[in-house]
């Protein structure tokens, strides 16, 4: 413990607001008491992981599971060892997509994407389409359109017939959704040509990209909106602390590989493959491992509520707990 920095940002800007040297000690402590017979400011309650196992367990179908979500962002885990059983369009919003595990065919009328883990795509709004897993798992990110990718793709969605072996058109429904693809908001849903809605590829000239991370240190920028930032985050092993508070942005973070520690003024944590964690606007906080970690990072510039059951919450910060996680 000693002096570290903190970087104070705001998510539009590539440069940070201003660096702060800090007290570390003093930076994660709770307040001085109050000189007034009256409490001046309120009791926060720590920071809370919600958990999803990566490895495949089989289930029955079941909708996507909600994580976070607000007026203008929502975060959902799915896991499938099947078809869905509908194609899907969206009013309002863009879809993002992540792989974490197993395959993914993801059919659209701008072509067929086969996801590997580690991949992303966007729908743009308006798009049909359906998926066939097998034995895998998905992040979905909703978030009113447009989005724009940040980063060059490392592969488009493709005119493919059939999609997937064993492929053949059947009757199957088309849900029209309102309101994030949220279940119980649809506008409509009523039957389709199936091979006809997927050769509408042919009459399109835009094709679905797909991005990755970089492989690289640091942070890899994807996804863009006026208020919606997405990112994967790659650290290697370290006890280095660089301390970050963005001024304007709640922030989602996905541990997608490796562990870490994440301490904030909301206490610490330890994070491993599969744990989710919010952290509000306006709290510093850094992660420290002994191992390379990989993560995702999403900013929302509204506030971005956990509606998912918490599997377990932060510690509270001594001397002893930082201490401990240092060399």
């Amino acid at each position: 413990m000693g002096i570290v920095p903190e970087v104070v940002a705001v998510i539009g800007s590539p440069q940070p607001s201003r660096i702060v040297e800090r007290d570390e000690h003093l930076l994660l402590s709770p307040p001085h008491p109050s000189p007034f017979p009256v409490k001046l400011w309120r009791d926060h309650e720590p920071l809370t992981v919600v958990h999803f196992p990566q490895e495949y367990a089989a289930t029955p179908f079941a909708l996507p599971r909600g994580v976070y979500e607000s007026a203008q962002v929502r975060v959902e885990w799915q896991t499938m060892d099947n078809r869905q059983p509908f194609y899907h369009r969206n009013c309002d919003v863009d879809e993002i997509s992540y792989q974490i595990a197993g395959e993914r065919t993801l059919m659209t009328e701008l072509g067929t994407v086969e996801h590997r883990p580690g991949e992303f795509s966007r729908l743009p709004r308006g798009v049909a389409h359906d998926n066939y897993g097998r034995r895998e798992s998905h992040l979905l990110f909703y978030t009113p359109a447009p989005v724009a990718e940040e980063r060059t793709a490392v592969g488009t969605s493709e005119a493919v017939f059939p999609p997937f072996p064993g492929w053949q058109p059947g009757q199957v429904n088309e849900a029209v959704t309102q309101c994030m693809g949220t279940p119980g908001h649809d506008i409509g849903v009523f039957p389709v040509n199936e091979l006809k809605l997927l050769e509408q590829v042919h009459t399109e000239k835009e094709r679905l990209q797909v991005l990755s991370g970089s492989g690289e240190p640091g942070m890899t920028w994807l996804y863009r909106s006026s208020s919606f930032r997405l990112g994967i985050v790659r650290l290697a092993a370290s006890d280095q602390r660089v301390y970050r508070r963005t001024l304007d942005a709640d922030e989602i973070q996905y541990q997608v590989s490796g562990r870490r520690t994440l301490i904030s003024q909301r206490g610490i944590v330890e994070l491993g493959p599969g744990d989710f964690v919010r952290i509000p606007l306006g709290i510093a906080h850094t992660s420290v491992c002994a191992q390379e970690s990989e993560h995702i990072a999403l900013y929302s510039d509204r506030e971005l509520p956990q509606i998912a059951e918490t599997a377990r919450t932060a510690e509270a910060y001594t001397p002893e707990r930082l201490a401990a996680l240092l060399p």
